[in-house]
């Protein structure tokens, strides 16, 4: 599933959905219209964007256009940037408070179970990302595994010292001598135990 947005939409696209031939409406009433009393391209977006959300599954707008309770996916985390954080297959995350209350930021709920403000000018797509049962495949073989540019996982503690700070010692130990050790990573930066590694600025 492509996860790529357009930023703006032109007049030459916006004209080719509303002038196709597949629409409901008549093409001699759009030839005989007068095009001054046609509302502007402006307006009929921002009708596109004020539609019952229920029925605009797939449809990206602004957090700022979106009910309190809508499944999301593909946010951004600043206006512009592009589509961050929900991504993964049957992933979705849900709008905790009505965006159009707050000044300016709207709290949403990650599908972690973690809370985070976002700017309410960052576009975001309703529903649910497809393909729910990726997590629930089983690889039959570990070739195919390779198949997919996995590579094998070796633990550290299988390691050398000088390949992991884990490895070495006598036996499964990831200490020198009696002392425990916290686990570490390749590069030696704690890890598990509940280690904190976003900075506290960007927490939220």
């Amino acid at each position: 599933m492509a996860l790529y947005r357009a930023r703006v939409a032109s007049s030459t696209i916006l004209r080719s959905i509303f002038h196709a031939p597949a629409r409901s409406l008549s093409s001699g009433a759009i030839e005989t219209a007068d095009t001054r009393s046609l509302p502007s391209w402006k307006s009929m977006i921002s009708q596109m964007f004020t539609m019952d959300i229920s029925s605009q599954i797939g449809s990206s707008m602004p957090l700022a256009n979106m009910r309190i309770g809508t499944q999301i996916h593909n946010i951004e985390m600043r206006p512009g940037q592009g589509g961050k954080l929900v991504r993964a297959a049957g992933t979705s995350a849900k709008i905790l408070t009505e965006p159009n209350r707050s000044p300016r930021y709207c709290e949403i709920k990650l599908p972690s179970g973690a809370k985070k403000q976002i700017d309410k000018r960052c576009m975001a797509t309703i529903g649910m990302v497809s393909n729910p049962e990726h997590g629930a495949k089983k690889l039959r073989k570990a070739g195919q595994s390779r198949w997919l540019g996995r590579r094998p996982v070796v633990r550290g503690v299988a390691m050398n010292p000088v390949d992991h700070p884990h490895g070495g010692g006598e036996g499964r130990s990831k200490s020198s001598g009696s002392h425990g050790r916290v686990s570490l990573t390749p590069w030696g930066k704690p890890t598990k135990c509940g280690y904190k590694t976003a900075r506290p600025k960007k927490r939220n």
